[in-house]
């Protein structure tokens, strides 16, 4: 008997229960920064959870968690760069 399969159950409960509460949290965030904080939580998340899902289904799923990623980095960063100065682009 391995342990895995209930341990990943429990990984799964977490990160979909965190990310309940960034999505909570970008609904109702007090300031634009706390939205863009919480929407960088919830890439995090998804990243996690592709990964977390990937094991347990014994697929390869790590190159969308890479797409993910750069895509959650590149949004943060021109949401970042939007909210501060305005514009994306110079």
């Amino acid at each position: 008997m391995t342990i895995l399969p209930y341990a990943l159950g429990i990984c799964l409960i977490a990160v979909t229960i965190s990310m309940l509460l960034c999505l909570i949290r970008l609904i109702i965030g007090p300031s634009i920064v706390d939205r863009l904080l919480a929407l960088d939580t919830l890439f995090l998340n998804a990243i996690c959870l592709i990964i977390i899902l990937g094991i347990y289904w014994v697929t390869s799923l790590f190159e969308g968690a890479l797409l993910v990623a750069m895509l959650g980095f590149v949004s943060t960063a021109a949401l970042a760069r939007y909210f501060t100065s305005g514009h994306v682009i110079d």
